[in-house]
């Protein structure tokens, strides 16, 4: 009974995966399942699903005994972000544990399969997922600083209190200055003014002084010699 299941489901599951499905032997066969993956914020949009193998052997007693699995990858694969077979091989296969024990003694290898895609998208979702918060937690946290940088310090009494000293300060300060920078302007405009006072002699040698008081000697004297004249001829 046990190799007619067998025959009978390994028919069926070559009109279910035709591309898909490799003979090993009589009892050993492969499926390539290629996983469904969306791309995040934070991948590139070309992002593909891998491709997963899932190797399957039939032992004498299948179905009432546990098919025996193994996964691989296609040769020289590219590594994916997000799915490691090599790292994820038992967690994947643990995955199916319960499909197992559930179908022992029914055809189970195509339920496996579903399992296995639907178990190998979620991890791949869920790395997205962490990678994705991690991300948008950096953003917050940058958001945040820029937001505290406006947002200035909570006003209390005793911060008022120091602000106002200081300002009451600085305010005394700058009035200080400026009374210092205006006694400065006018003592300068002082010994401007004083320095533009001329002495008599420049006054003098310009021809601002002097020339006054001899025009009215030479005017006085000629008088006085008409006098002396009008006198003589008397």
């Amino acid at each position: 009974m046990g190799v007619e299941d067998q025959q009978e489901e390994r028919e069926v599951l070559e009109s279910i995966f035709p591309d898909e499905i490799t003979d090993v032997s009589e009892t050993e066969f492969r499926i390539s399942i290629l996983l469904d993956v969306t791309p995040g914020e934070e991948d590139p949009e070309d992002l593909e699903g891998p491709t997963i193998i899932l190797n399957v052997q039939y032992p004498p007693a299948y179905p009432d005994e546990a098919p025996r699995l193994d996964l691989t990858q296609p040769p020289n694969a590219p590594k994916h972000a997000y799915l490691d077979i090599q790292d994820d091989k038992q967690r994947l296969l643990d995955a199916l544990t319960d499909t197992i024990e559930e179908n022992l003694g029914m055809a189970m290898v195509f339920t496996l399969v579903t399992v296995l895609k639907d178990a190998a998208e979620l991890l791949i979702s869920e790395r997205q997922n962490a990678k994705q918060a991690l991300a948008d937690a950096e953003a917050a946290k940058l958001e945040e600083e820029e937001n505290r940088k406006f947002q200035g310090q909570a006003v209390t009494r005793e911060s008022f209190l120091a602000w106002r000293a200081k300002f009451q300060a600085e305010m005394e300060e700058r009035k200080r200055v400026e009374e210092e920078a205006r006694e400065l302007e006018e003592k300068q405009k002082r010994v401007k003014k004083e320095e533009r006072k001329l002495t008599g002699k420049e006054l003098w040698q310009q021809g601002l002084v002097g020339k006054g008081d001899e025009e009215e000697d030479e005017g006085d004297d000629l008088r006085k010699f008409k006098e002396l004249k009008v006198d003589a001829s008397s």
